[in-house]
Formats: structure tokens, C-alpha cells, sequence
């Protein structure tokens, strides 16, 4: 440790990302990256804005990618904040939504970053268990709280929680916001997007880098009302949507209809070949694997967005 960090920074334990292996054509399922390529309508929109206007700044609000995002959920784009990977939505997030005097809830087992961003941001956490065949019960959420948060389906079990659980819990927490974070909601399940109306305490967290492909081009969301919205595009400094996304991503129709039939066709692809290599483990949770073995998973628990 140096002697010029900061006491906060020597208190942390640092996320430890995915080995990156110098290899070719490999499939690396410690980051989940995509096997399959991205919209070739995304490519060539991405090629059209590889000319002499990159010396250009990006728009830093991002409104073409808001209303794509906004236009496929049929939301508003006041309702859409972009970040450069969810990564940086959910630091964001972390620092406008979830600081308070309550703990902060999230599962025992899931995405290794929340204690990581509780540490660098001061945010007192608390972890509810899982159950013995790693489902979440909405049930235990229901204590004093801060806020909460977890993936759907949760990272690394791979357990869908069924929307009207979601709902059911948004219902009787009221006062602080759920934040769910859906960076492989495309590989089954239903969004939580459809509840934003009826519930402002609900925050939405997606990626572009897992079923659109796009990890390489970093684009994070986070779709809600303005009352969950607003507080994250204030910490977002120097600009009012956060460091502004890259014009390369700006123009890639974030999750839009021009690329939908590619998308489909990829979350179809992986979910067959997931059925293909273990034919006999449900693809929507590890059930199979008993509950004593939970501890070693703690390490690295990643989903990476």
C-alpha cells in the first residue's frame, strides 16, 4: 500500500475481474461474453461514424441511444440514463440512490461488485441468504432497509425471479428504491420494465454486453421514473448524463428494432447450447448443486457489465 492513498482506498477489497487469456476464439465463461457477433446492422452503423467526425465530442447526452432505448420499451427518454457499461450505471447508482442510514440489502451469492461499491462509497450493506436451492425469497427483503438490489436472474446461480415476486416486493417497500439489475434478462425471463409506471421506486440496470454483443462498445442503462432517474444523472459530474458515451455507441441503436432479429436469433443460439452441454440442469437456476458449496463462490461472483 502507498502512503499516498487515501484511507478509503486501503480499506477496499478490490473486484477481480475475469482472467483475460491472450488466446483466439475462445469462449470465456468466467466473463460471459457472447459467442456469437452483434447485429450486422450494428456493425455497419458503427462504420458509417468511423470517419473524420471522431474529432468530434460526443453528444453528451446520448439522445439518439435514449430514444432508441426509449422508443423499444415505449418509455421517455427522460426516463433512460446511459453509462459507459452498467458497471459504471450501477457506480452511479450506488452514489445517488443508496446511500443511507439503513443497510443496503443484496443476496449472499450474487454479483461480487456490491460490497466492492458499499466499500467505496461508505454504504453500510447487509446480506439476506439464499435459499438452500439458491432461489431469492422476496420475503427476507422485507426488514429495515436502505435500498435494495440484486441481478435477476441472479449472478452466478442463474435463478429467474418471476416478475410478480418483483412486484410483489415493490408493493410493500415503498420507501426506499429497488434497484434490479438485469444483464441476462434476454436469456429468459420477463423485464422489469414494464413495472417503471406504477412504481417510482423501481430502477432498472441493463447492459448491451451480454445479448446484444456489445461489450467491447461498453453501454450500460438505467431505466426508471424521474424520481429514481434524477438522483444518478446528478452524480454523473462534470456532465449531467455522466461521462458521455462514445460516438461509436451512441449510434448503435443501444437494444432497437433494427438489431432485434439478430438478437433473438444469438439468445436463442446460447440457450441451445447450454441445453446441449448439460442437458439435464435446468438453464434458469443451478439446482443441482447443493448448498454447502455456496462459501467458495463468494470470491468470484461475477457478472461483469
Amino acid at each position: 500500500m502507498s502512503r499516498y492513498w487515501s484511507d478509503v482506498v486501503q480499506r477496499l477489497t478490490p473486484y477481480v475481474p475475469g482472467e483475460q487469456p491472450k488466446v483466439d476464439d475462445l469462449v470465456k465463461l468466467n466473463t460471459n461474453e457472447n459467442p456469437y457477433g452483434p447485429s450486422p446492422r450494428v456493425l455497419e452503423a458503427i462504420r458509417a461514424e468511423v470517419s473524420e467526425s471522431l474529432r468530434l465530442y460526443p453528444d453528451p447526452e446520448s439522445e439518439r441511444l435514449k430514444q432508441a432505448v426509449a422508443d423499444y420499451y415505449a418509455i421517455r427518454p427522460g426516463q433512460v440514463f446511459v453509462g459507459n457499461g452498467s458497471d459504471e450505471v450501477l457506480a452511479h447508482v450506488f452514489h445517488g440512490l443508496l446511500q443511507h442510514a439503513e443497510p443496503l440489502l443484496f443476496p449472499d451469492i450474487t454479483y461480487s461488485f456490491y460490497p466492492v461499491y458499499s466499500g467505496l462509497y461508505g454504504i453500510d450493506y447487509r446480506t439476506v441468504p439464499l435459499t438452500g436451492d439458491f432461489q431469492i425469497r422476496v420475503a427476507d427483503y422485507l426488514q429495515p432497509n436502505g435500498g435494495m438490489i440484486f441481478p435477476n436472474p441472479n449472478a452466478p446461480t442463474g435463478c429467474l425471479l418471476p416478475l410478480a415476486d418483483i412486484e410483489w416486493l415493490l408493493e410493500r417497500n415503498r420507501d426506499t428504491v429497488v434497484v434490479v439489475d438485469e444483464a441476462y434478462i434476454d436469456f429468459g425471463g420477463k423485464s422489469a420494465v414494464a413495472l417503471i409506471e406504477r412504481y417510482p421506486n423501481l430502477l432498472v440496470v441493463q447492459t448491451l454486453s451480454k445479448s446484444r454483443s456489445l461489450a467491447g462498445l461498453r453501454i450500460g442503462l438505467a431505466l426508471g421514473s424521474r424520481t429514481a432517474s434524477i438522483p444518478i444523472r446528478s452524480t454523473g459530474w462534470p456532465l449531467p448524463a455522466g461521462w458521455p458515451l462514445s460516438r461509436t455507441a451512441t449510434i448503435s441503436n443501444g437494444p432497437g428494432r433494427p438489431s432485434s432479429t439478430a438478437g433473438r436469433r444469438s439468445r436463442r443460439d446460447c440457450r441451445r447450447s447450454a441445453s446441449r452441454s448439460c442437458p439435464r440442469r435446468p438453464i434458469s437456476c443451478l439446482s443441482a448443486i447443493p448448498a454447502t458449496t455456496r462459501a467458495p463462490w463468494r470470491a468470484d461472483c461475477g457478472s461483469g457489465g
